[in-house]
């Protein structure tokens, strides 16, 4: 049997370094043992899979030298390799589970299922799907498909015993049935899960080991169910310890950057990145801290892998890349150096946006300097307003983040008409709106102007910049964080629907 592993992330964001993690380690195993190691999307959440996010993600990756054998860009056997591109085949095996009796018509409406969970938690139950479709009669199953009536296809789960789960790091692991929901297959639009589209396209596509996080271990009972339905072999599991924050909470963006494309702009060499995430919960039979792709690979063993959360410290990162940095000769490091800002049109950018201040070539270096800083030198002090409350301030940024985060489309246009609608919603002047911006981007009020200046840099050193400010000035707290999300929402409504909420 020939081992084949895979990473399959859902283009819905930008590329998290959770998912190199992950691949790095998929990859690693695959080739120790002679293997293959593919590229999947799987993008069946259309509303918020996009082809920007799919090739952010694709060249993150192929940065960092995690290189596959078959993927959407590069094809393969196994074709095509976009789930989007595979919604024929999936029907096709929620109907064979129908036909067995594995899986069921439910009719339930949104609204429906909702009133049951409320019940649920009245009674101090856990939330789960109550079985209603499997009391319906094949007469009226029939005769509610005939009406075409909006349904589902679920699976049958059974309701008692333990299901028991073999890892190849944590051994048997059990999990009571009565945890585990009856899981939607195939939805009201026809479209089919992450569940079911994940086990028929590791079967068609011949995967034998699946090493993911461990968030996905309550879900091992439903994907194991599934094999046994269609009677299948079943990919051996290995679920990975998450990354986690110094304060042992999972890995998120709120406490560190988590884009692989905000430490390459920052100036982390790939190999160096490799080699921190390599680190994460493993470590080289000679306990080395430094060591190459190539190393890793061939002293690798999935049974070094360590249970306990790994610790993502940016600080650590930062010195192994010194290391890394360390190592090069001039010659090299001016190559890297190159190689790092050597995107022409951004210098271009650049370039436009200080040409009408600067006299002497030598002043490009005071205008253009914040482009090319890891973070500007700022203090709470440069905040204060004579204009905005603190408050004002502090809400102004983390709306501007949370705005700026949906928009997949980085330009001019949709940056700049994010700012001003939330000027405008806010009812604050944008001159008073947009100092704040200015000092959290290029450390001062005086420079290039600034929503350019947000598009040239990109999104993730943009939001690394916005959430350092905000960590400065006071980001909101627990008790505020639900207050400011409700009031962010309604400030996007119309003024008459917003007052009607208050």
């Amino acid at each position: 049997m020939k081992v084949r592993t895979r990473i399959a992330p859902s283009p819905t964001g930008f590329p998290h370094v959770g998912t190199a993690y992950i691949a790095l380690f998929n990859l690693c195993f695959a080739k120790q043992h002679g293997g293959e190691f593919i590229l999947r999307i799987e993008d069946t959440d259309q509303l918020r899979s996009t082809p920007e996010s799919e090739k952010m993600i694709l060249d993150s990756l192929r940065w960092l030298g995690l290189n596959w054998s078959e993927g959407p860009d590069v094809g393969g056997p196994h074709a095509p390799y976009r789930q989007s591109e595979r919604m024929g085949i999936y029907k096709q095996y929620a109907l064979e589970l129908v036909e067995k009796g594995h899986a069921f018509y439910c009719f339930a409406t949104a609204e429906e299922l909702d009133q049951m969970r409320a019940e649920q938690q009245a009674r101090g139950e856990t939330p789960k799907y109550d079985g209603r479709g499997l009391k319906l009669s094949q007469e009226e199953v029939q005769r509610r498909l005939a009406a075409a009536e909006p349904h589902v296809i679920r699976m049958k789960v059974p309701e008692e015993g333990i299901c028991k789960i073999n890892d190849l790091l944590r051994g048997e692991v059990e999990i009571p049935w009565a945890q585990v929901d009856m899981q939607v297959l195939l939805k009201t639009d026809g479209l089919p899960t992450y569940h079911l589209a994940n086990v028929v396209d590791d079967h068609l596509m011949e995967i034998t080991h699946v090493l993911r996080g461990e968030e996905w271990l309550p879900s091992a009972p439903k994907h194991q169910l599934l094999y046994q339905y269609f009677g299948w072999d079943m990919p051996t599991l290995c679920h990975m310890p998450l990354l986690r924050n110094p304060d042992k909470s999972k890995l998120s963006k709120r406490k560190n950057p988590t884009s692989i494309n905000y430490y390459r702009d920052i100036g982390v060499l790939p190999e160096a990145l490799l080699n921190y995430l390599g680190r994460m919960g493993w470590s080289m039979p000679d306990e080395r801290e430094v060591f190459t792709l190539e190393d890793m690979i061939e002293n690798f063993d999935v049974q070094r892998v360590s249970l306990g959360g790994p610790i993502f410290d940016v600080e650590k990162l930062n010195w192994l890349n010194g290391q890394w940095i360390k190592g090069l000769t001039p010659g090299q490091l001016l190559d890297r150096l190159l190689t790092w800002k050597s995107d022409r049109q951004t210098l271009e950018d650049i370039a436009a946006a200080i040409q009408p201040r600067i006299n002497l070539l030598s002043e490009a270096v005071n205008w253009a300097g914040f482009y090319f800083n890891h973070m500007p030198q700022i203090s709470k002090e440069q905040f204060e307003s004579k204009k905005l409350t603190e408050e004002q301030v502090r809400q102004s940024l983390q709306f501007a983040i949370w705005r700026l985060e949906s928009q997949f489309s980085w330009n001019n246009d949709t940056v700049s008409q994010t700012l001003m609608d939330l000027a405008n919603q806010m009812e604050i002047k944008l001159r008073d709106f947009m100092p704040a911006f200015f000092i959290a981007i290029a450390g001062s009020t005086s420079s290039t102007p600034v929503m350019q200046a947000m598009v040239t840099l990109g999104p993730d050193l943009t939001f690394a910049r916005l959430r350092h400010a905000l960590e400065l000035v006071g980001g909101p707290s627990k008790k505020e964080l639900k207050v400011w999300e409700k009031l962010n929402e309604s400030l996007k409504l119309p003024k008459n629907d917003a007052n009607s909420e208050t």
